[in-house]
């Protein structure tokens, strides 16, 4: 049912910490409280999702040849669709007058739209300054492969008004200290990602003041060494907060697990990182950014080469990762959603939880089995947008 901002309303769901039926008291566009109420009602309630790393869904390309404010205000309308209240758009590694443009588009569709606006708190920029050789470079493209750069970085905010929150870096470079911490004090995020440094070169990155790790264990060699690689630093460093991609496909269930375990809750969350063909019918399409690859219908991307195994990005949206996290994992339905609200919610600041937040809120069903949690209605600064 639509939601007055002038009045206080009431939002009935269950909570998944206890599985008691709640009431969401709304006013001003805000949560107000939450109550214990029975109301007979039996879809699950929680805050709005908060997905770092969104390249595209639906058709909608942040990273094609062309953008334009339609194609953002269309992947917003997407991205509630699949309970995401706010995301940053993600662009990666690209020739700097189009990474520009991009950001101009991007601010633009913010100004023409209080709820674009609301939507994207700011942008991931993932590259390009990450490792140029096979594996680590992921699907990025190599001749755009570039060292850290604090002069393009400030072209980079003065072109979007100061919307870049998020930069994932490889620490590789010799120029990364001094980059991150220009960065950091501009106010931004740094993760490090698409990298095969050494511990020295994560620690000092770490020191420099980069938090975060982006999608840990994916955009890496197929082999590596046992002892000395980029991961166990990362997994390590309790300064480090790690993003996972827990859509089934790109980590193995006990690979997700160990690193849960060694980051713990607290310092772990789940991105999507979906391209523009999350969402899209199964079969095989071309793409500025990977070329020929093939999408099966259970949301597996990959090159389309004939063997099936390197994977082209991820195609399924955040809630996928529910029941990977809940029934192949082993974790609560309420550390599942965490991972995808409050943990998020704490790198773009006040989204992700309810009372004194935002009524960014989703209601959803899942019974436990099922492949996939439907969402059954968003509201977002307490108006149902479905």
């Amino acid at each position: 049912m639509p939601l007055s901002a002038e009045h206080p309303q009431r939002v009935c769901g269950l909570d998944p910490e206890t599985g008691r039926e709640i009431v969401v008291v709304i006013e001003q566009g805000r949560v107000k409280s939450v109550k214990f109420e029975a109301h007979g009602v039996r879809e699950w309630l929680c805050a709005g999702f908060v997905d770092l790393q969104v390249n595209g869904f639906a058709g909608h390309d942040l990273n094609g040849l062309t953008l334009d404010i339609a194609t953002v205000g269309a992947l917003c309308a997407a991205m509630l669709r699949v309970g995401v209240t706010t995301f940053l758009p993600t662009l990666v590694t690209a020739p700097e007058a189009r990474i520009l443009a991009a950001l101009r588009v991007i601010r633009a569709a913010r100004e023409a739209d209080p709820q674009v606006a609301h939507m994207i708190p700011g942008v991931h920029i993932e590259g390009p300054h990450i490792a140029p050789e096979d594996g680590p470079r992921g699907a990025h493209p190599a001749t755009e492969v570039r060292p850290p750069s604090m002069a393009e970085f400030d072209r980079w905010q003065e072109a979007s008004g100061g919307l870049v929150k998020l930069v994932t870096l490889s620490p590789h470079w010799l120029e990364s200290p001094a980059y991150i911490r220009h960065v950091v004090q501009a106010g931004a995020h740094v993760s490090l990602g698409h990298t095969s440094a050494n511990a020295a070169q994560i620690a000092a990155a770490v020191e420099a003041g980069a938090r975060l790790s982006t999608h840990l264990g994916n955009g890496s060699h197929a082999l590596l060494d046992r002892r000395h690689n980029h991961l166990w630093p990362q997994l390590a460093d309790d300064r480090l907060t790690a993003m996972f991609i827990a859509d089934g496909h790109h980590l193995t269930p006990d690979q997700l697990k160990v690193m849960l375990r060694a980051k713990g809750l607290e310092r772990s969350l789940v991105v999507s990182d979906v391209v523009a063909l999350g969402g899209m019918p199964a079969g095989k399409y071309v793409t500025p950014i990977g070329g020929k690859v093939e999408l099966r219908a259970d949301g597996l991307l990959t090159l389309d080469d004939g063997t099936g195994k390197y994977l082209a990005g991820a195609a399924l949206p955040q809630l996928a990762a529910i029941p990977v996290l809940v029934n192949q994992v082993g974790l609560t339905l309420a550390e599942a959603v965490a991972l995808l609200t409050v943990t998020p919610g704490r790198i773009v600041g006040g989204r992700g939880g309810l009372v004194g937040q935002s009524a960014d809120i989703v209601a959803f069903r899942w019974d436990g089995s099922a492949v996939r949690p439907v969402i059954t209605q968003v509201w977002v600064r307490g108006r149902s947008v479905n």
